[in-house]
C-alpha cells in the first residue's frame, strides 16, 4: 500500500469513525450486519467496519439479498460477496428471493425494497444489533432531488437520517467518489449493477444528468445538498416536538363535554382533539402534527398533509387515511375512528355434496363443515343446541327438491323465504331488513339451486326443510368452524 493510499485510509476512517460517535450509530458489544450487494459503496462499508471494529466495540458480518430479477448476473454478484466475505474471515447470511419463506421481489423497486427490509427484520430476529447500508452523501444528494422534484415536504427534505430504528448509515459522510478512492486504496475489487448503467431509471437520470451538471457549477454540489438535509432534519426535529406538543394539549378532552359518537370514541381508548386548539396552531405545527398522524397508517404524502389541514380548518368532514382507519372532524373534536373493513371477496361457487365432501373452505380461516346423520326426531333435538336447529334440515327432502345445489355467495335476483315466515322474498330486501352490514354480504355463504336460496349462513334453512317429528331418514347438520392459520382454498 502507497503512502498516499494509507493516508486516504487513515484521513477518511477517522471521518467515518467521528459520524458514528457523533450520530450515535453503535453501543459497545452490538452485533452488526452490513449490507452488501457487491458493489463499490458497499464493499467499502464492510471494509470500513471491519477496520473499526475494535474502536467502535462491534462484531462485524455481512449479509447478501439475491433479488433474482437478473439471472445469471445476480447469481455471479451473490458467489462475488461470498468469495469476499470468505477471503476478508467475514460470517455472511444470504437471502434468496422465494426461498426460506421470503417473498419473490416483484413489484419493481418497490418489490426489490421489501424484499430487502424484510430479510433484514429477518437478521433482526436472528440476534442481529444493527443493520448497516451504504448510503453515502451521493445517495443524499440524489434523494433530497428526487423528492423535491416529486414534492415533499420539510420531513421529506430532511433525507436519508443516519439512524432509523435499527438500521444505520456508517458511510453518510463520504461522496460516493470517495468511497471509490478508499476501495482502490485497499485494492478491493466490486462489481457493477448493470441496471444502474441506465437511464430507464428516475434516480439513475438523476445520477447521470442533474448531479453532474451541478457539481459543473459547483464541485461541492453534494455535500451542500447533504447539508441541506441535516439542516432541514434538525428543523423538522424541532417542529416534530412543538407537534408532539400540541396534540398533548389538544387531546385534554373530558367526556362529558363530548357528543355520543366522540365520547364513544374516548371512553374505548381512541384519540380524540379539540379542534379549536388545533385551529389556532401556527400552520407549521399544525402540518408537523398532521404527519404525525399519517405517518403511522400510510407514507405521509404531502397530499395526506394538505387534506388533514384542510380538515381541521373547515372543521367536519373526514379523511380515509387506509382501509379501517379514518380521520374525521366535527362538533368541535378531531378523532380518529374506526372506518368499516372494505368488502370481503366473493365466493367462489361449488357444487354442494355433502355425500362426497364433508368441508367447504369459506375463507379468512372459517370452514362449512357437514354431516348426515340418521336419527329419530327427539335424537335429533338431543344432541343438537337449541340455536343450531335453524343449520339442520331433512336430507331427503332437501334432495328431492333441490337436487343441485351450491354453495356461493348471493346474486341478483336470489330469493329467499325464511323459516317461520311464510313469505318468499328478494334476498337483498331481507339482508337490509336484517341489517346485516354492507361489507360482508357479497361474501356471506348461502346454499342456492338456481335463485332460490335454501339456506344462508346465520339464518339457517328456508322455509319447508327443518326435520318432522316421527322422520328417522338422513338429517343435514351445518357448521361454522374457524381454524386458525387456515384461508380458504388451502
Amino acid at each position: 500500500m502507497s503512502q498516499n493510499d494509507a493516508e486516504i485510509l487513515q484521513t477518511t476512517q477517522a471521518r467515518v469513525l467521528a459520524h458514528c460517535g457523533q450520530a450515535g450509530l453503535f453501543v459497545h458489544g452490538q452485533r452488526v450486519a452490513a449490507a452488501v450487494s457487491g458493489g463499490a459503496d458497499s464493499m467499502a462499508l464492510l471494509r470500513m467496519l471491519l477496520a473499526l471494529a475494535e474502536p467502535l466495540g462491534i462484531t462485524v458480518t455481512a449479509c447478501h439479498v439475491n433479488h433474482r430479477l437478473r439471472g445469471p448476473a445476480a447469481d455471479a454478484d451473490e458467489a462475488f460477496v461470498r468469495a469476499q466475505c470468505a477471503r476478508l474471515g467475514v460470517e455472511l447470511r444470504v437471502f434468496r428471493a422465494g426461498e426460506e419463506g421470503l417473498p419473490l421481489a416483484d413489484g419493481g423497486e418497490a418489490g426489490a425494497r421489501n424484499l430487502r427490509y424484510a430479510c433484514f427484520e429477518r437478521l433482526r430476529r436472528e440476534g442481529i444489533d444493527r443493520v448497516a447500508t451504504a448510503h453515502t452523501v451521493t445517495d443524499q444528494a440524489e434523494t433530497l432531488l428526487f423528492r423535491l422534484a416529486r414534492g415533499t415536504g420539510l420531513h421529506g427534505a430532511g433525507g436519508i437520517r443516519p439512524v432509523r430504528d435499527f438500521y444505520v448509515r456508517p458511510l453518510l459522510c463520504l461522496t460516493r467518489a470517495e468511497v471509490e478512492a478508499c476501495c482502490a486504496a485497499w485494492g478491493q475489487s466490486w462489481v457493477t449493477d448493470e441496471t444502474n448503467l441506465s437511464d430507464a431509471y428516475a434516480r439513475n437520470r438523476l445520477r447521470h444528468d442533474a448531479l453532474p451538471a451541478l457539481r459543473q457549477a459547483n464541485a461541492g454540489a453534494e455535500r451542500n445538498l447533504a447539508r441541506f438535509c441535516e439542516k432541514a432534519a434538525q428543523a423538522d426535529a424541532y417542529f416534530a416536538r412543538a407537534a408532539a406538543g400540541l396534540l398533548d394539549q389538544a387531546a385534554r378532552v373530558e367526556p362529558q363535554d363530548c357528543p355520543p359518537a366522540v365520547r364513544r370514541v374516548l371512553e374505548s381508548g381512541g384519540p380524540v382533539w379539540r379542534l379549536e386548539v388545533l385551529q389556532q396552531a401556527d400552520p407549521l405545527i399544525l402540518e408537523a402534527a398532521a404527519h404525525a398522524l399519517v405517518a403511522p397508517h400510510r407514507d405521509p404524502e404531502e397530499l395526506y398533509i394538505r387534506l388533514l389541514c384542510q380538515l381541521v380548518e373547515k372543521g367536519t368532514g373526514a379523511v380515509q387515511l387506509r382501509p379501517g382507519v379514518r380521520l374525521r372532524a366535527g362538533q368541535g373534536f378531531f378523532w380518529q375512528e374506526d372506518a368499516p373493513a372494505p368488502p370481503a371477496a366473493p365466493l367462489e361457487a361449488v357444487p354442494f355434496c355433502p355425500e362426497k365432501q364433508a368441508e367447504y373452505p369459506l375463507g379468512g380461516g372459517q370452514w362449512l363443515c357437514v354431516r348426515l346423520s340418521r336419527h329419530s326426531f327427539q335424537e335429533k333435538t338431543q344432541v343438537v343446541h337449541k340455536k343450531d336447529l335453524k343449520n339442520v334440515a331433512d336430507y331427503a327432502r332437501i334432495t328431492m327438491l333441490h337436487p343441485a345445489l351450491t354453495l356461493r355467495s348471493r346474486l341478483p335476483g336470489d330469493l329467499y323465504r325464511p323459516a317461520g315466515r311464510s313469505v318468499t322474498k328478494p334476498l337483498r330486501k331481507w339482508m337490509n331488513e336484517q341489517a346485516i352490514p354492507p361489507q360482508v354480504r357479497d361474501s356471506l355463504p348461502v346454499l342456492a339451486d338456481g335463485s332460490e336460496v335454501v339456506w344462508v349462513c346465520g339464518a339457517g334453512f328456508a322455509e319447508g326443510l327443518a326435520p318432522h317429528p316421527g322422520d328417522d331418514g338422513l338429517t343435514l347438520y351445518l357448521e361454522i368452524q374457524t381454524r386458525k392459520g387456515e384461508e380458504r382454498g388451502r
